[in-house]
């Protein structure tokens, strides 16, 4: 296929996702508060002349010779953050440049893969000829999972055959992601006088059961993601020392791999324990792309890398294949002083950009 070219080059593009991500930084955008973000995400693609459409706080747009019998290819990330933690010595929303880097909220998670995704946009927008569509979602309440964001956005957008999911990857292919399973419990018990015998002390009961669990082994190991990952994540009982409580609860975290469905994970979990088990949601369930994807060969092509992801993403409510790649490192992300190279921004760019060059 002929080389594309675009009408931007390659220091325009940076000096664009680079400005872009100033102005998003200057401005908070919490989950469920990211209006004023997507005004801003309106008002860049408006200056490029590129239509774009709105529902709710997600903003999205097709390529200018979009054409309806042709499946699609999605970039999608987000634009919501979480709120800065306790140990920032900066201010998260004034963009600082120094060293190569930029740091404030939500600058590698996931500003860096916003604004790239945004310029390579601009890159194919007036493409002739492409195989696929290209269309651009930016989308909100990713950090918490809500049901406004992707998720609520995706029936509306025409046929998407493959779904780009912007994270902080280092550029690499996260091609397999766990799901998220979150359990609530509670073992019964008889309160008591603690100065008397009791074979009924809920929080034993409990402590014996959570160590079941706890050394418990699924039998199915993903080739992708290792074991499922069961983490005790909180616990409660009793409010005085003289007094064995009627109950203990607890919380498990369980990170599912793609040899299972979060409900069958939880029908495994629930078997092998005796306290009531309540699943928060069934909703974010594992993903994987093929290894002969298309997409996932020309990454290899030239010289990428990929892996199997243990931390959640958007990936898990979309309704499609998808693969996870993006700017920045996700040890990064929810960090005090948060970061990103401008060096990656520019490879991110440029990364998308050669990959997609070999599928559209």
């Amino acid at each position: 296929m002929q080389e594309l070219k675009s009408v931007y080059s390659k220091e325009e593009l940076r000096d664009n996702a680079v400005e872009l991500l100033k102005k998003l930084i200057e401005i908070p955008s919490f989950s469920k508060d990211e209006y004023n973000t997507s005004l801003e995400i309106e008002n860049f693609f408006k200056k490029h002349q590129i239509p774009t459409k709105r529902f709710k706080n997600n903003i999205w747009a097709v390529n200018k010779n979009f054409d309806v019998f042709k499946p699609s290819i999605l970039l999608n990330t987000h634009h919501d953050t979480v709120k800065p933690n306790k140990a920032y010595t900066l201010d998260p929303f004034v963009p600082i440049e120094k060293d190569g880097k930029l740091f404030g909220l939500g600058s590698n998670d996931a500003g860096a893969s916003l604004v790239s995704m945004a310029q390579v946009f601009l890159h194919f927008y007036e493409k002739e000829n492409l195989q696929y569509n290209l269309v651009i979602a930016l989308t909100a309440e990713e950090e918490i999972s809500g049901f406004d964001g992707i998720e609520a956005l995706f029936p509306q957008l025409p046929n998407i055959e493959l779904a780009i999911v912007g994270e902080p990857t280092q550029m690499n292919l996260a091609i397999a992601e766990k799901g998220l399973l979150v359990i609530d419990g509670e073992m019964k018990g008889t309160p008591f006088h603690a100065a008397h015998p009791n074979n009924d002390n809920s929080i034993v009961k409990c402590m014996e059961d959570l160590q079941n669990i706890l050394n418990f082994k699924f039998p199915k190991v993903s080739d992708y993601l290792g074991e499922v990952k069961i983490t005790l994540s909180g616990i409660h009982a009793g409010v005085q020392h003289n007094v064995v409580p009627e109950s203990c609860t607890f919380t498990l975290d369980v990170r599912v791999t793609d040899e299972y469905s979060n409900k069958e994970a939880f029908e495994i979990i629930q078997s092998q324990m005796k306290s009531t088990l309540t699943a928060r949601s069934f909703r974010l369930n594992s993903s994987k792309i093929e290894i002969d994807h298309p997409f996932v060969k020309a990454g290899l092509e030239i010289g990428r890398t990929t892996y199997g992801s243990p931390t959640s993403s958007d990936q898990a409510i979309i309704p499609c294949t998808s693969v996870k790649l993006g700017p920045g490192d996700s040890t990064r992300s929810h960090t005090a002083d948060e970061y990103i190279y401008i060096k990656e921004i520019e490879e991110g760019i440029e990364i998308y950009i050669e990959i997609l060059e070999k599928v559209l």
